[in-house]
């Protein structure tokens, strides 16, 4: 495999893990709208803030990564 290649398909697993992460941490807080009720407006709050952090923890380094510019080295011709 190319080096080309291995790129597109690290990227693509990248992506991949991002929207999962994304449906995982969305899933999180449609939950959170159930507890309100019953663990009261404050600590619903404060268990969002936690989710946020964390969402932002994981997919800060993954974006970081497929933002990267690509950095590339000359070919090996002889002078």
């Amino acid at each position: 495999m190319k080096q080309d290649e291995r790129r597109q398909v690290i990227k693509q697993q990248r992506e991949q893990l991002i929207r999962d992460l994304e449906s995982l941490y969305l899933a999180a807080f449609d939950r959170l709208g159930e507890l309100e009720g019953s663990v009261g407006e404050m600590k619903v709050a404060q268990l969002t803030q936690m989710i946020l952090n964390s969402r932002s923890a994981a997919l800060e380094p993954l974006l970081k990564e497929i933002e990267k510019p690509l950095i590339t080295t000359p070919g090996g011709g002889q002078m």
